[in-house]
Order: C-alpha cells, then sequence, then structure tokens
C-alpha cells in the first residue's frame, strides 16, 4: 500500500509512520518545503492553494492531519483564523485536487475532532447527533464539509473526530503530568464535564481500521468507549501516580488564564460514544482509563 500524508511530523502522524513502517506500508509526506533529495515527500502551499498535483496520483490512501494547535497559545482573532484556516484550506484544496486525479485513492482519511458537538452536558453523542455551538464546533463543520468534492468524486472519505489523545509523547495527558505528578493537580471546575479520551494506541488502531474497512465512511468518533467526567479522570489519574488530587482550578481562574480556550475545551463537557466503531467491531486496545493512564506513564517514564 502507498499513504500520502499530511501533518505526518505531527503527534499523530509520527506515531501512524511508526505503525505503517512494521507493515511494510509505503509513506510519502506531504511537505510545506521543497522536498529533499531522496526522501519521499511531495510539496504544497494549501495557503496560497499550490499543489504538486501530478505526484498524488496513483496513492492507495490520504491521510490529512494538518492543523494549527489548538492548544498552544491564548485565541487571540490571528490564532483563530490560523486555527481555522490551517485546517479548511488545505483541506479543500487536497480534497478539490484528489478528485481531479485520473488514479485517486480509494480512501481519503480526514482528522476532525470531537469539538464538532460543542458542550453537551452529560448528552450522549454518536456520528448521528447534530453539530454544537461555538467556534471549534464551528470549524470542525466547515473541516467536514470540506471534503466535500472528494466524496462527490466516489472517494470514500472517513472524517476521523479524535477526542483528546493520551499519549507519552505530547497532547493533553502531557501538560496536566507534571503538576499532578507534583502533587498540585485537581479538577477543572465543577468537574462534572465530560471529557472523551482515547489512547495514543486506539488513535493508530482506529486509523488502520478504517484504512481496511470498506463499510466505515463519513463521520467516525475515535474515542474510548467511555467517556469520563473531568473529577473521575483527576480521582483516576492521581490513584495511578499515588498523588493527592486536592488543587482544583475554579471556573474563573480558568478563564484567566486561557480565555475562551477554557470555555471550548476545558470546561466544555462532550460525553462523546464511539458507535461506528464499535459497529464495526473494533477491539479496542485501552477501553478503560485506569489502564490507558498506566500505559502511557510508563512509556513516558
Amino acid at each position: 500500500m502507498k499513504v500520502l500524508i499530511a501533518g505526518a511530523t505531527g503527534l499523530v502522524g509520527t506515531a501512524l509512520k511508526r505503525s505503517f513502517s512494521k507493515k511494510g506500508i509505503d509513506v510519502t509526506d506531504l511537505v510545506r518545503t521543497a522536498p529533499k533529495v531522496g526522501l519521499p515527500e511531495v510539496e504544497w502551499h494549501p495557503n496560497k492553494g499550490e499543489i504538486d498535483r501530478a505526484a498524488l496520483e496513483g496513492f492507495d490512501a490520504v491521510i490529512n492531519l494538518a492543523g494549527e494547535s489548538i492548544a498552544e497559545g491564548r485565541w487571540t482573532e490571528e490564532k483563530k483564523k490560523r486555527i481555522r484556516d490551517s485546517r479548511i484550506q488545505g483541506t479543500k484544496l487536497l480534497s478539490e485536487t484528489l478528485a481531479t486525479l485520473s488514479t485517486p485513492p480509494r480512501v481519503f482519511l480526514c482528522a476532525s475532532a470531537t469539538g464538532f458537538y460543542g458542550s453537551r452536558g452529560d448528552e450522549i453523542l454518536d456520528e448521528d447527533s447534530a453539530p454544537g455551538k461555538g467556534f471549534l464546533a464551528d470549524v470542525c463543520r466547515e473541516w467536514e464539509e470540506a471534503t466535500r468534492a472528494a466524496s462527490d468524486a466516489g472517494i470514500r472519505v472517513v472524517n476521523l473526530r479524535f477526542g483528546p489523545i493520551f499519549s507519552a509523547e505530547g497532547g493533553m495527558l502531557s501538560k496536566v503530568l507534571t503538576p499532578f505528578k507534583l502533587g498540585v493537580g485537581g479538577k477543572v471546575g465543577s468537574g462534572k464535564q465530560y471529557v472523551s479520551w482515547v489512547a495514543m494506541d486506539d488513535v493508530v488502531g482506529a486509523v488502520n481500521f478504517a484504512l481496511d474497512h470498506e463499510e466505515l465512511s463519513g463521520p467516525v468518533n475515535v474515542v474510548a468507549p467511555e467517556a469520563v467526567t473531568n473529577q473521575e479522570f483527576t480521582k483516576t489519574l492521581g490513584k495511578v501516580l499515588s498523588r493527592p488530587t486536592f488543587f482544583a482550578v475554579p471556573e474563573f481562574a480558568a478563564r484567566l488564564a486561557f480565555g475562551e480556550m477554557a470555555d471550548e475545551m476545558l470546561l466544555a463537557s462532550q460525553r462523546v460514544v464511539p458507535k461506528r466503531l464499535k459497529d464495526a467491531v473494533y477491539q479496542f486496545r485501552y477501553p478503560e482509563l485506569e489502564r490507558a493512564l498506566h500505559h502511557v506513564i510508563e512509556e513516558n517514564d
């Protein structure tokens, strides 16, 4: 199999490339610089609408993971524009280009996020649930709509709605480990908000599964089977680390520190279930929070 990946140097892309290498899959990176001699790279500049169209011919699958980090820095208007444009412009360019190829890929996997659902309290959300409200919900909705040209051309499109990813190499968990290890971790706000987490092993597993399973198309929630509240997450992480978790962060303090990001990410509640993965009988590697945390933290130590 020949696979083209946009965002191959990011957290998910790096883990995917390791997995593909073990399976003997040929990977080419979609990069924003001139391709290095001898390396499998294809050049594109999504902000300019430029891509090496001829070099996209003949791939079995294309995976788009590209996008500005939503968790780095405060959400100024300029930052929000970069978050939106980096996802929608690149996806639209890829989708429209793939649709015109004489030998298009059989599948186009594009990242999305559980932010699609907005903050919905304890409502159980699956792939048929309506989009929510808010900046991230709007971005995710437009992000997924940007793949339309490819699906209209008959390419199987899968919109991977990732939840917060637990990894030893970055992501949400790595940001909270230090204060928790120091014994100054705690719940955020009321602690009642749901977190629809997923272990990196299952992100990689679900992407590989989606590549191989023709029955999967459209939105697919890539989250563990059971979401947990922030309070449950806090208690479990403290247990795994053998540390107290008394230092709660009030809502006003979260908003003071992170601005709009606090309401959209730290205080938002999304109780998402992976209905389509379960219906397709995907076997989760780490379905339970405590076991997943032990695994990731042991990798980190």
